[in-house]
Protein backbone atom coordinates (compact mmCIF):
# COMPACT_ATOMS: atom_id res chain seq x y z
CA UNK A 1 0.00 0.00 0.00
CA UNK A 2 2.82 2.39 0.91
CA UNK A 3 4.58 1.58 -2.36
CA UNK A 4 1.52 2.71 -4.31
CA UNK A 5 1.34 6.08 -2.57
CA UNK A 6 3.95 7.82 -4.78
CA UNK A 7 1.83 6.85 -7.80
CA UNK A 8 -1.48 7.89 -6.28
CA UNK A 9 -0.42 11.45 -5.42
CA UNK A 10 0.51 12.50 -8.99
CA UNK A 11 -2.62 10.83 -10.37
CA UNK A 12 -4.79 12.72 -7.89
CA UNK A 13 -2.97 15.94 -8.77
CA UNK A 14 -3.62 15.48 -12.47
CA UNK A 15 -7.26 14.63 -11.80
CA UNK A 16 -7.67 17.70 -9.61
CA UNK A 17 -6.07 19.93 -12.24
CA UNK A 18 -8.34 18.48 -14.92
CA UNK A 19 -11.40 19.09 -12.75
CA UNK A 20 -10.41 22.70 -12.05
CA UNK A 21 -9.80 23.28 -15.75
CA UNK A 22 -13.16 21.82 -16.75
CA UNK A 23 -15.41 23.28 -14.08
CA UNK A 24 -13.67 26.54 -13.15
CA UNK A 25 -11.53 27.74 -16.05
CA UNK A 26 -13.28 26.64 -19.27
CA UNK A 27 -16.80 27.89 -18.67
CA UNK A 28 -19.89 26.57 -20.41
CA UNK A 29 -19.71 24.99 -23.85
CA UNK A 30 -20.43 27.90 -26.20
CA UNK A 31 -20.48 25.78 -29.35
CA UNK A 32 -24.23 25.40 -28.80
CA UNK A 33 -24.60 28.94 -30.15
CA UNK A 34 -22.71 28.19 -33.36
CA UNK A 35 -25.78 26.58 -34.86
CA UNK A 36 -28.18 29.26 -33.69
CA UNK A 37 -30.47 30.73 -36.33
CA UNK A 38 -28.85 34.12 -35.87
CA UNK A 39 -29.86 36.92 -38.23
CA UNK A 40 -26.66 38.70 -39.24
CA UNK A 41 -26.78 41.84 -41.34
CA UNK A 42 -23.81 41.71 -43.69
CA UNK A 43 -23.14 45.32 -44.55
CA UNK A 44 -20.39 44.98 -47.15
CA UNK A 45 -18.46 42.20 -48.90
CA UNK A 46 -16.04 44.43 -50.79
CA UNK A 47 -12.28 44.03 -50.41
CA UNK A 48 -11.51 47.48 -51.79
CA UNK A 49 -8.19 49.15 -52.56
CA UNK A 50 -8.77 51.31 -49.51
CA UNK A 51 -9.02 48.22 -47.35
CA UNK A 52 -5.82 46.84 -48.87
CA UNK A 53 -4.12 50.12 -47.98
CA UNK A 54 -5.28 49.74 -44.37
CA UNK A 55 -3.83 46.23 -44.21
CA UNK A 56 -0.52 47.49 -45.60
CA UNK A 57 -0.52 50.20 -42.93
CA UNK A 58 -1.14 47.62 -40.22
CA UNK A 59 1.68 45.38 -41.44
CA UNK A 60 4.06 48.31 -41.30
CA UNK A 61 2.96 49.74 -37.98
CA UNK A 62 1.82 46.70 -35.98
CA UNK A 63 3.36 43.51 -37.33
CA UNK A 64 6.92 44.72 -37.95
CA UNK A 65 7.33 46.71 -34.69
CA UNK A 66 6.18 43.67 -32.72
CA UNK A 67 9.10 41.69 -34.12
CA UNK A 68 11.75 44.33 -33.42
CA UNK A 69 14.12 44.24 -30.47
CA UNK A 70 14.04 45.96 -27.11
CA UNK A 71 12.87 45.00 -23.66
CA UNK A 72 9.23 44.19 -22.98
CA UNK A 73 8.80 47.47 -21.13
CA UNK A 74 10.43 49.46 -23.93
CA UNK A 75 8.16 47.83 -26.51
CA UNK A 76 5.09 48.56 -24.41
CA UNK A 77 6.02 52.21 -23.85
CA UNK A 78 6.74 52.64 -27.55
CA UNK A 79 3.42 51.08 -28.48
CA UNK A 80 1.53 53.31 -26.06
CA UNK A 81 3.24 56.39 -27.46
CA UNK A 82 2.49 55.23 -31.00
CA UNK A 83 -1.19 54.77 -30.19
CA UNK A 84 -1.49 58.24 -28.65
CA UNK A 85 0.35 59.82 -31.57
CA UNK A 86 -2.47 58.69 -33.84
CA UNK A 87 -4.82 60.98 -31.94
CA UNK A 88 -2.33 63.82 -31.60
CA UNK A 89 -1.30 63.94 -35.24
CA UNK A 90 -4.55 65.33 -36.64
CA UNK A 91 -7.13 68.02 -36.02
CA UNK A 92 -10.67 67.21 -34.95
CA UNK A 93 -13.84 69.27 -35.06
CA UNK A 94 -14.48 68.72 -31.35
CA UNK A 95 -13.34 70.08 -28.02
CA UNK A 96 -11.47 67.88 -25.56
CA UNK A 97 -11.93 68.78 -21.91
CA UNK A 98 -10.04 66.83 -19.24
CA UNK A 99 -12.20 65.57 -16.39
CA UNK A 100 -12.00 63.08 -13.54
CA UNK A 101 -14.75 60.66 -12.61
CA UNK A 102 -14.84 60.10 -8.87
CA UNK A 103 -16.61 57.53 -6.74
CA UNK A 104 -15.46 57.00 -3.18
CA UNK A 105 -11.67 56.76 -3.21
CA UNK A 106 -11.47 55.83 -6.90
CA UNK A 107 -10.60 58.49 -9.46
CA UNK A 108 -10.62 57.83 -13.20
CA UNK A 109 -9.25 60.45 -15.54
CA UNK A 110 -10.60 60.99 -19.01
CA UNK A 111 -11.87 63.67 -21.35
CA UNK A 112 -15.16 65.04 -22.53
CA UNK A 113 -15.42 64.98 -26.32
CA UNK A 114 -18.00 67.45 -27.60
CA UNK A 115 -19.04 68.90 -30.92
CA UNK A 116 -20.58 72.36 -31.19
CA UNK A 117 -23.99 72.48 -29.53
CA UNK A 118 -23.55 69.14 -27.75
CA UNK A 119 -26.30 68.22 -25.29
CA UNK A 120 -24.76 67.95 -21.79
CA UNK A 121 -27.54 65.65 -20.58
CA UNK A 122 -27.23 63.07 -23.36
CA UNK A 123 -24.08 61.19 -22.41
CA UNK A 124 -22.05 58.37 -23.88
CA UNK A 125 -19.36 56.54 -21.97
CA UNK A 126 -16.64 55.35 -24.34
CA UNK A 127 -14.18 52.63 -23.31
CA UNK A 128 -11.19 52.38 -25.64
CA UNK A 129 -9.53 49.22 -26.88
CA UNK A 130 -5.88 48.17 -26.82
CA UNK A 131 -5.79 44.65 -25.34
CA UNK A 132 -6.00 46.14 -21.85
CA UNK A 133 -2.36 47.25 -22.08
CA UNK A 134 -2.33 50.26 -24.43
CA UNK A 135 -4.70 52.94 -25.64
CA UNK A 136 -6.25 56.03 -24.13
CA UNK A 137 -8.86 58.69 -24.67
CA UNK A 138 -6.35 60.45 -26.93
CA UNK A 139 -5.53 57.41 -29.07
CA UNK A 140 -9.18 56.77 -29.89
CA UNK A 141 -10.25 60.27 -30.84
CA UNK A 142 -10.96 59.17 -34.41
CA UNK A 143 -13.81 57.10 -32.97
CA UNK A 144 -15.03 59.33 -30.15
CA UNK A 145 -15.16 62.44 -32.36
CA UNK A 146 -17.17 60.63 -35.02
CA UNK A 147 -19.66 59.52 -32.40
CA UNK A 148 -19.79 62.97 -30.80
CA UNK A 149 -20.31 64.90 -34.04
CA UNK A 150 -22.90 62.51 -35.41
CA UNK A 151 -24.97 62.17 -32.24
CA UNK A 152 -24.73 65.60 -30.64
CA UNK A 153 -24.23 63.85 -27.32
CA UNK A 154 -21.44 64.50 -24.82
CA UNK A 155 -18.93 61.66 -24.95
CA UNK A 156 -16.75 60.82 -21.96
CA UNK A 157 -13.68 58.78 -22.94
CA UNK A 158 -12.22 57.10 -19.87
CA UNK A 159 -8.56 56.36 -19.18
CA UNK A 160 -9.06 53.20 -17.17
CA UNK A 161 -6.07 51.52 -15.53
CA UNK A 162 -3.99 49.33 -17.81
CA UNK A 163 -2.07 46.09 -17.36
CA UNK A 164 0.56 45.02 -16.45
CA UNK A 165 0.99 47.80 -13.87
CA UNK A 166 -2.52 47.06 -12.64
CA UNK A 167 -4.64 43.96 -12.25
CA UNK A 168 -7.12 42.85 -14.87
CA UNK A 169 -9.98 43.73 -12.52
CA UNK A 170 -8.77 47.32 -12.16
CA UNK A 171 -10.18 48.24 -15.55
CA UNK A 172 -13.48 46.59 -14.65
CA UNK A 173 -13.67 48.61 -11.42
CA UNK A 174 -12.80 51.83 -13.24
CA UNK A 175 -15.55 51.34 -15.83
CA UNK A 176 -18.05 50.93 -13.00
CA UNK A 177 -16.80 54.07 -11.28
CA UNK A 178 -17.18 56.16 -14.42
CA UNK A 179 -20.65 54.80 -15.14
CA UNK A 180 -21.92 55.69 -11.66
CA UNK A 181 -20.38 59.14 -11.97
CA UNK A 182 -21.93 59.84 -15.38
CA UNK A 183 -25.42 59.26 -14.04
CA UNK A 184 -25.12 62.42 -11.93
CA UNK A 185 -22.32 64.39 -13.60
CA UNK A 186 -22.05 65.96 -17.04
CA UNK A 187 -19.56 68.17 -18.86
CA UNK A 188 -20.97 71.25 -17.17
CA UNK A 189 -20.99 69.89 -13.64
CA UNK A 190 -23.43 68.04 -11.43
CA UNK A 191 -26.61 67.24 -13.37
CA UNK A 192 -28.78 64.18 -13.82
CA UNK A 193 -28.42 62.36 -17.10
CA UNK A 194 -31.30 62.34 -19.57
CA UNK A 195 -30.17 59.62 -22.00
CA UNK A 196 -27.15 57.39 -21.44
CA UNK A 197 -25.24 54.98 -23.67
CA UNK A 198 -22.11 52.88 -23.30
CA UNK A 199 -19.79 52.04 -26.19
CA UNK A 200 -16.36 50.50 -26.59
CA UNK A 201 -14.09 48.64 -28.95
CA UNK A 202 -12.08 45.42 -28.56
CA UNK A 203 -10.93 45.31 -24.90
CA UNK A 204 -13.19 48.31 -24.34
CA UNK A 205 -16.02 46.33 -25.91
CA UNK A 206 -15.29 43.64 -23.36
CA UNK A 207 -15.54 46.20 -20.56
CA UNK A 208 -18.74 47.59 -22.08
CA UNK A 209 -20.53 44.24 -22.08
CA UNK A 210 -19.18 43.32 -18.65
CA UNK A 211 -20.36 46.68 -17.32
CA UNK A 212 -23.97 46.34 -18.44
CA UNK A 213 -24.24 42.98 -16.65
CA UNK A 214 -23.03 44.62 -13.46
CA UNK A 215 -25.35 47.63 -13.87
CA UNK A 216 -28.36 45.31 -14.19
CA UNK A 217 -27.36 43.23 -11.17
CA UNK A 218 -26.51 46.28 -9.02
CA UNK A 219 -29.76 48.11 -9.62
CA UNK A 220 -28.29 51.28 -11.12
CA UNK A 221 -29.97 53.18 -13.91
CA UNK A 222 -29.72 51.09 -17.06
CA UNK A 223 -28.07 52.37 -20.20
CA UNK A 224 -30.51 53.27 -22.94
CA UNK A 225 -28.30 51.73 -25.61
CA UNK A 226 -25.04 49.80 -25.89
CA UNK A 227 -22.55 49.58 -28.76
CA UNK A 228 -19.74 47.02 -28.83
CA UNK A 229 -17.20 47.21 -31.67
CA UNK A 230 -15.18 44.04 -32.33
CA UNK A 231 -15.59 43.04 -28.67
CA UNK A 232 -13.50 40.41 -26.92
CA UNK A 233 -16.01 38.54 -24.79
CA UNK A 234 -14.38 35.16 -24.13
CA UNK A 235 -11.03 35.09 -22.32
CA UNK A 236 -10.98 31.29 -22.61
CA UNK A 237 -10.42 31.74 -26.37
CA UNK A 238 -12.88 29.01 -27.29
CA UNK A 239 -14.19 30.58 -30.50
CA UNK A 240 -13.09 28.77 -33.68
CA UNK A 241 -12.35 32.05 -35.48
CA UNK A 242 -9.48 32.71 -33.05
CA UNK A 243 -7.59 30.20 -35.19
CA UNK A 244 -9.45 30.08 -38.49
CA UNK A 245 -9.18 33.85 -39.01
CA UNK A 246 -5.56 34.16 -37.90
CA UNK A 247 -4.24 34.79 -41.41
CA UNK A 248 -6.87 37.43 -42.24
CA UNK A 249 -6.63 39.42 -38.99
CA UNK A 250 -3.51 41.52 -39.52
CA UNK A 251 -3.97 43.65 -36.40
CA UNK A 252 -4.30 40.85 -33.85
CA UNK A 253 -1.71 38.49 -35.35
CA UNK A 254 1.25 39.87 -33.33
CA UNK A 255 -0.78 39.70 -30.13
CA UNK A 256 -1.94 36.09 -30.30
CA UNK A 257 0.56 34.40 -32.60
CA UNK A 258 2.58 32.79 -29.81
CA UNK A 259 -0.47 32.17 -27.67
CA UNK A 260 -2.06 29.91 -30.27
CA UNK A 261 0.89 27.52 -30.02
CA UNK A 262 0.17 26.83 -26.34
CA UNK A 263 -2.16 23.91 -25.48
CA UNK A 264 -5.49 25.35 -24.37
CA UNK A 265 -5.53 23.76 -20.86
CA UNK A 266 -2.12 25.30 -20.19
CA UNK A 267 -3.30 28.61 -21.61
CA UNK A 268 -6.28 28.65 -19.25
CA UNK A 269 -4.04 28.16 -16.22
CA UNK A 270 -1.68 30.89 -17.47
CA UNK A 271 -4.63 33.24 -17.87
CA UNK A 272 -5.85 32.44 -14.35
CA UNK A 273 -2.45 33.30 -12.96
CA UNK A 274 -2.12 36.49 -15.01
CA UNK A 275 -5.65 37.80 -14.38
CA UNK A 276 -5.94 36.53 -10.78
CA UNK A 277 -9.45 35.51 -11.70
CA UNK A 278 -10.77 32.61 -13.76
CA UNK A 279 -10.77 33.39 -17.50
CA UNK A 280 -14.38 32.14 -17.50
CA UNK A 281 -15.45 34.64 -14.82
CA UNK A 282 -18.28 36.83 -16.18
CA UNK A 283 -16.42 39.95 -15.03
CA UNK A 284 -13.77 39.41 -17.72
CA UNK A 285 -15.68 37.07 -20.06
CA UNK A 286 -19.16 38.63 -20.26
CA UNK A 287 -20.43 35.88 -22.55
CA UNK A 288 -20.46 33.52 -19.57
CA UNK A 289 -22.87 35.78 -17.67
CA UNK A 290 -26.64 35.69 -17.57
CA UNK A 291 -27.50 37.78 -20.63
CA UNK A 292 -31.17 38.34 -19.90
CA UNK A 293 -32.79 41.74 -19.27
CA UNK A 294 -30.01 43.72 -20.92
CA UNK A 295 -30.46 47.03 -22.75
CA UNK A 296 -30.63 47.22 -26.56
CA UNK A 297 -27.19 46.26 -27.84
CA UNK A 298 -25.57 46.67 -31.25
CA UNK A 299 -22.46 44.63 -32.02
CA UNK A 300 -20.17 45.32 -34.97
CA UNK A 301 -17.58 42.80 -36.14
CA UNK A 302 -15.61 41.93 -39.26
CA UNK A 303 -16.06 38.44 -40.65
CA UNK A 304 -12.29 38.40 -41.22
CA UNK A 305 -11.19 39.01 -37.64
CA UNK A 306 -10.33 36.53 -34.91
CA UNK A 307 -13.06 37.83 -32.63
CA UNK A 308 -15.83 37.14 -35.12
CA UNK A 309 -17.11 34.13 -33.18
CA UNK A 310 -16.91 36.06 -29.91
CA UNK A 311 -19.37 38.58 -31.32
CA UNK A 312 -21.59 36.05 -33.06
CA UNK A 313 -21.87 33.77 -30.02
CA UNK A 314 -22.52 36.70 -27.67
CA UNK A 315 -25.41 38.01 -29.75
CA UNK A 316 -26.86 34.51 -30.21
CA UNK A 317 -26.79 33.88 -26.45
CA UNK A 318 -28.22 37.32 -25.64
CA UNK A 319 -31.07 36.80 -28.09
CA UNK A 320 -31.75 33.34 -26.66
CA UNK A 321 -32.02 34.99 -23.23
CA UNK A 322 -34.56 37.48 -24.59
CA UNK A 323 -32.30 40.54 -24.76
CA UNK A 324 -32.53 42.85 -27.80
CA UNK A 325 -29.10 42.32 -29.37
CA UNK A 326 -28.22 42.94 -33.01
CA UNK A 327 -25.17 41.83 -34.99
CA UNK A 328 -23.87 43.69 -38.04
CA UNK A 329 -20.87 42.32 -39.89
CA UNK A 330 -18.55 43.57 -42.62
CA UNK A 331 -16.36 41.28 -44.70
CA UNK A 332 -12.59 41.73 -45.10
CA UNK A 333 -12.36 44.63 -42.66
CA UNK A 334 -9.61 44.95 -40.08
CA UNK A 335 -10.25 44.64 -36.36
CA UNK A 336 -11.97 47.90 -35.26
CA UNK A 337 -11.93 49.32 -38.78
CA UNK A 338 -13.93 52.26 -37.47
CA UNK A 339 -10.63 53.86 -36.42
CA UNK A 340 -9.62 54.27 -40.08
CA UNK A 341 -12.17 56.95 -40.87
CA UNK A 342 -9.75 58.84 -43.14
CA UNK A 343 -9.10 55.75 -45.27
CA UNK A 344 -12.21 53.55 -45.28
CA UNK A 345 -15.70 54.38 -46.56
CA UNK A 346 -16.80 51.33 -44.53
CA UNK A 347 -15.79 53.15 -41.36
CA UNK A 348 -18.29 55.91 -42.13
CA UNK A 349 -20.90 53.33 -43.04
CA UNK A 350 -20.37 51.75 -39.64
CA UNK A 351 -20.70 55.10 -37.86
CA UNK A 352 -23.90 55.76 -39.80
CA UNK A 353 -25.33 52.49 -38.45
CA UNK A 354 -24.25 53.34 -34.90
CA UNK A 355 -25.88 56.76 -35.21
CA UNK A 356 -29.15 55.23 -36.45
CA UNK A 357 -29.12 52.80 -33.55
CA UNK A 358 -28.45 55.48 -30.95
CA UNK A 359 -31.13 57.71 -32.44
CA UNK A 360 -33.60 54.85 -32.32
CA UNK A 361 -33.05 54.67 -28.57
CA UNK A 362 -33.10 58.39 -27.89
CA UNK A 363 -29.40 59.00 -27.34
CA UNK A 364 -29.09 61.08 -30.52
CA UNK A 365 -31.07 64.30 -30.54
Amino acid sequence: MLLALPLVVPVLGVAAAAAVTKYHLKGEDLSQYDEADLPVTFMSDLNSKANQAVKAYLRENFVKPAKEGGSRREKLNAKRASFDQVGLSRDFNCTFTPATATSGKVNVAGEWVRAAGADPDRRILYLHGGAGTVGSAVSHRSITTNIATRTGASVFAANYRLMPENSRMASVEDSRTVYRWLIDNGPEGVASVNRLAVAGDSAGGNLTLSLINWVRDSGFRSADAVVAISPAVDATLSGPSIRTNYETDIMLQPLVGRILKIPRPVLLWMAWRAYRVSPAAPEISPIFADLSNLPPTLVHVSAAEMLYDDARRYVAKAQAAGSPATLQSWAHMAHVWHAFDRMLPEAHQAFDEITKFLKQHGVTA
